[in-house]
């Protein structure tokens, strides 16, 4: 009977070892770290998430890995997921836009190997030959690559790619990507004008410079004109879009830094991301 009882107590024991062994860490039972992703943090960091999701565990989780990633938001003080993948070459080589992959290597062996994700953090140019230069701030949105606003944003993304602003020198996006016209380049597709969507020459370009301003946002860089859509858009949070309107409403800024900055911009298979580095 003795014998009985202390195999009945030692299972017991082992149950409830096990048990408190799973319960601590809440995102390691998700796939994530705290290393990647720190609720309370990416609670404090965005307050546009503040009054949309409140201070959820589990729904500001999600958000991070559905949204946030691609959007660039940083999941903790030590890790921007778009920063350490335009940082390392060979990490972009092996998992490209499979966001969750860039943490969970961070957690498993970035971090071990000294590589660097925090949103200042050293990032290439889109030149092999040209020196590393710092990033100051990103932002991901996403559209559906097979409509016809896609080649309107893979366009106006390409004109503002590469594009580099002086120290006190503006810059405009309605002058950068050319009027829209078919002869150069861009379609018909929906667009909004005065509360309605409508088809017009040119439709999706202000997912361009939305995500642009949302980037100058992450920079720290103020917009010198800027106009909201007259209705809600589904690619990004209200109030950081900027709207385009012929000659008559355009994003402009100026470079407030003493260095040249750059504007790195791809859209790629349903994701846009613009980038504002300083060279």
């Amino acid at each position: 009977m003795k014998q009985k009882t202390r195999i009945f107590i030692t299972m017991v024991l082992c149950l409830c070892l096990l048990w408190g062994g799973n319960a601590p860490v809440k995102a390691a039972q998700n796939g994530l770290t705290a290393l990647t992703f720190d609720a309370d943090y990416y609670y404090n960091a965005y307050p546009d998430l503040q009054a949309a999701l409140g201070h959820d565990y589990n729904t500001l989780y999600n958000h991070y890995l559905n949204f946030g990633l691609a959007e660039g938001r940083s999941g903790s003080a030590e890790f921007n997921c778009l920063v350490y993948r335009n940082n390392y070459p060979d990490l972009q080589a092996a998992y490209g836009d499979d966001y969750r992959a860039y943490c969970i290597h961070y957690e498993n062996y970035g971090k071990a190997e000294g590589r660097s994700a925090a949103g200042d953090g050293m990032a290439l140019t889109t030149s092999s030959e040209a020196p590393a230069s710092t990033l100051l701030g990103t932002y991901s949105t996403t559209y559906n690559p097979d409509i016809s606003r896609a080649v309107n944003v893979s366009l106006a993304s390409s004109r503002i790619n590469g594009v580099v602003i002086e120290p006190g020198e503006g810059f405009s996006f309605n002058h950068t990507i050319l009027p829209r016209t078919a002869a150069n380049g861009y379609v018909e597709a929906n667009m909004i004008v005065n509360k309605k969507y409508v088809l017009g020459t040119g439709g999706g370009i202000c997912q361009v410079s939305s995500t642009l301003y949302a980037a100058m946002l992450t920079a720290g860089l103020p917009a010198t004109e800027r106009h909201p859509h007259s209705l809600s858009v589904g690619y990004i949070p209200d109030g950081m879009d900027a709207t385009i309107s012929g000659n008559a409403l355009d994003l402009q800024f100026t470079n407030i830094f003493d260095t040249p900055i750059q504007i790195q911009a791809t859209a790629d298979q349903g994701t846009l991301t613009v980038s504002i580095y300083k060279l």
